[in-house]
């Protein structure tokens, strides 16, 4: 889904009657909200944070104004996006990854900000600590690093013939995802798999790598959460499909193989209660990080089927949902 019609979908949904769609009344009461999400966001995840907020008391349009932007994995044109919305003036800012927050880091100093999905923040220098983030930002990590180990073995588990294992990320878009790589070497010794680092950073590096992949037997993917994946989602599942690659997937994804990671819906309700917290005043230096609290494998059968895999029944009963 294109940018504008992203934005305009939100929009739709809210005229259609979404619980939160309450419109026109006093201005003066309206508090101000910006947030930039990430390329593969879902209307889902905006209905989740929206419906956290209203569960609090604030009405898009009563009580309180949103502002969407949408990010597009492009560092520069993010960071427009962000200045876009400071430029707004907003009570507080949502981020809807690591991207977003970084945009917005660089725009502001002053204005509070919200983020979800983040793998590393104290790594990455958004917050001093967990704890005690200090500064002008907190909110809710993604994935633990150690994750990326979990990953290779549930693939290994899933597939046993995997012996070449490639590592997609764009260490530009998602600085993060180096921080994964120890754990994933370290799995990967652990269960005689070969880790390819493999970075990419356009559509035309992901044909290429995925495609040099598939030539030989044995090969198969990890796919952390990086928005250079689900921006370009249809081509990657339809490369990994053609080359016969068993992939898992660091983000919640039935379209997929396999994916295992949190639950980012919960992880947009739970940022709705910080935002709260803060438009009542509190300041998100002394508001703690927290670690998502849910975690679901996904299996789909039709997507094994496809790559002519066979999902062993054992691991199949220990998935959260199999997608026949």
């Amino acid at each position: 889904m294109q940018r504008r019609d992203f934005i305009a979908a939100i929009g739709g949904a809210a005229a259609a009657g979404w619980p939160f769609a309450i419109r026109a009344q006093s201005r003066d009461r309206v508090r101000r909200i910006g947030a930039i999400l990430p390329p593969d966001a879902t209307i889902p995840w905006v209905y989740a944070f929206q419906q956290g907020l209203e569960k609090l008391g604030w009405s898009d349009g009563r009580n309180v104004r949103i502002d969407y932007r949408r990010a597009t994995g492009d560092v520069a044109f993010d960071r427009t996006l962000a200045m876009e919305l400071v430029g707004l003036r907003p009570d507080v800012l949502f981020a809807g990854n690591t991207a977003a927050v970084a945009a917005l880091q660089k725009a502001t100093r002053s204005i509070p900000i919200v983020f979800a999905m983040v793998a590393d923040p104290v790594g990455l220098g958004i917050v001093a600590s967990l704890a005690r983030p200090g500064g002008n930002i907190t909110g809710f990590t993604a994935v633990e690093l150690s994750l990326a180990g979990k990953w290779l073995e549930l693939l290994k588990e899933a597939a046993p013939q995997v012996r070449r294992v490639a590592f997609l990320h764009n260490p530009e878009t998602a600085p993060y995802t180096q921080g994964y790589l120890p754990y994933a070497r370290t799995a990967a010794a652990t269960y005689a798999v070969e880790l390819i680092d493999a970075p990419v950073h356009n559509e035309t590096d992901i044909e290429v790598t995925i495609g040099r992949l598939g030539r030989e037997p044995g090969g198969g993917l990890i796919a952390p959460g990086d928005p250079i994946i689900g921006l370009h989602k249809d081509q990657y599942e339809a490369l990994v499909t053609e080359n016969q690659l068993p992939a898992i997937n660091g983000v919640l994804d039935p379209g997929g193989l396999m994916s295992y990671s949190n639950d980012f819906l919960d992880d947009y309700r739970r940022a709705a209660v910080y935002v709260d917290r803060i438009l009542k005043g509190e300041k998100p230096a002394d508001i703690p990080v927290q670690a998502p609290v849910k975690f679901e494998l996904i299996v789909n059968l039709k997507a094994a089927k496809a790559i002519g895999l066979t999902i062993p029944e054992t691991f199949l009963v220990r998935a959260d949902k199999v997608i026949e």
